[in-house]
Formats: structure tokens, C-alpha cells, sequence
């Protein structure tokens, strides 16, 4: 999956019945200049308040995760997600969308929960799954210097990789 910016996020918000009629009026609409769905809704009406019970369309979006988004419907837990998202570093944001993709993990449950499952499963950047079992390897045992240079980290890196963990583009993630 592709790494999102949810503060980046955007929606071109319509109406059906506008749509049926053969309109496209609408606006964009910046989702980082709301603070919960409820301050979001309240921008559609006002956007569409020519209309008595507007059914609102999300006739296009940037910056926002299938998962999360289709023309009818937007996930109310978004903002607490984008919010959770904020906690994280550049790299941590990057590696939580790999994460995402490799589990085939729900953008839909809780935010907070879904977050704390990251940094749980989340190891860190390493440059090869190699250089990641050399560093365990170093840290886990207290092998004198010359004992490394007969270390397989190769052969320990597979060993690891089938079982306890699992790496992307960069990031080393913990099976669960």
C-alpha cells in the first residue's frame, strides 16, 4: 500500500440527487480543517444547503485509503486515525502502511488499537534482512569479535525471517 498522508486528505463531497440530475456541483473539501466527523458533516450541509436532506457523494478523493472511503461513505474513525498517525515519525508513518499491506490489516477498527498493534509488530529499518541478524545476533549473545566473523548471518536471517519475522522494503515487522 501506498504511503498516505492523511493530513493531506481531500474530498470532493457532492450530492446524489445532485448527480442524478446531471450535476457535478460540489466542493473540495480539506479534511485537515476539521476536527471530527461531526465538524465535517456540518461543512457538507452548509456546501449543499440548497437541498433539504442532502445524501452526500464522494465523487473523488486524494490522500485517503480505499479501506477507508468509497462515494457513499467515509469511515467516522478517520480523524482518529489521522490523529494517531500524527504520534508516529516520517518513518514510522511509512513503515505503518507497509504494515497495513502486509497484514492485510481493517483501517476500520479502533485507531488507537490499531496504532499500538503497529509499534508492537514494528522492529525498524534495516538496510537488508541480513543486517538485521547481524545486529540480534550481536545483541542477543556475547560472542567475542572473531566469533562473528564465522557467524552465517545469511543462513540466521532465513532462520528468523520463516518464523519470528517479515521484511519490506526496508522495515523488519514482527509475526504476530
Amino acid at each position: 500500500m501506498e504511503a498516505m498522508d492523511l493530513n493531506e486528505a481531500r474530498i470532493y463531497v457532492g450530492t446524489y440527487a445532485k448527480y442524478n440530475n446531471g450535476s457535478l456541483q460540489g466542493e473540495w473539501v480539506e479534511l485537515s480543517e476539521f476536527y471530527d466527523w461531526d465538524d465535517l458533516m456540518e461543512r457538507c450541509a452548509e456546501i449543499h444547503e440548497d437541498e433539504e436532506e442532502p445524501e452526500f457523494m464522494f465523487q473523488a478523493w486524494e490522500e485517503i485509503p480505499d479501506g477507508l472511503i468509497d462515494e457513499g461513505h467515509l469511515e467516522e474513525n478517520f480523524f482518529e486515525l489521522r490523529d494517531e498517525l500524527d504520534r508516529l515519525n516520517d518513518t514510522e508513518k511509512e513503515a505503518f502502511w507497509i504494515w497495513v499491506e502486509g497484514n492485510n490489516t481493517q483501517l476500520t477498527q479502533d485507531a488507537y488499537s490499531l496504532v499500538k498493534s503497529f509499534r508492537s509488530d514494528y522492529i525498524g529499518s534495516y538496510s537488508s534482512r541480513e543486517d538485521f541478524a547481524e545486529e540480534l545476533a550481536k545483541m542477543e549473545n556475547e560472542l567475542p569479535d572473531f566469533a562473528l566473523n564465522y557467524f552465517d548471518f545469511s543462513k540466521f536471517a532465513d532462520d528468523l525471517f520463516d518464523t519470528d519475522f517479515w521484511y519490506k522494503d526496508g522495515y523488519v515487522f514482527r509475526n504476530e
